[in-house]
């Protein structure tokens, strides 16, 4: 509630195979990306979740605010993904 909660090791997600998955739009995902990540707009994910073969490995969801990542969390979740989100 107050940010003292427990803090997740993205690197660590990352180099136990994490896929980091940037739901913003193309133009924003060209402008500037996390080296690695994978764009599917988050308005586009839903009929993209064929790219995202394994739902065992986990996705960290990332966008500019949060608000798009928090959506796509719950795509994937009710999906039957393991998804967290990127926290700037």
């Amino acid at each position: 509630m107050f940010g003292f909660g427990t803090k997740t090791d993205y690197s660590e997600l990352i180099k136990q195979g994490a896929i980091v998955l940037d739901v913003r739009s193309k133009d924003e995902f060209s402008g500037g990306h996390i080296k690695n990540s994978i764009n599917i707009p988050v308005d586009q994910l839903s009929n993209s979740l064929s790219k995202l073969k394994d739902k065992n490995k986990c996705i960290i969801c990332c966008c500019t605010s949060g608000i798009r990542s928090g959506t796509a969390k719950r795509i994937l979740e009710s999906n039957g993904y393991k998804a967290v989100l990127l926290q700037y």
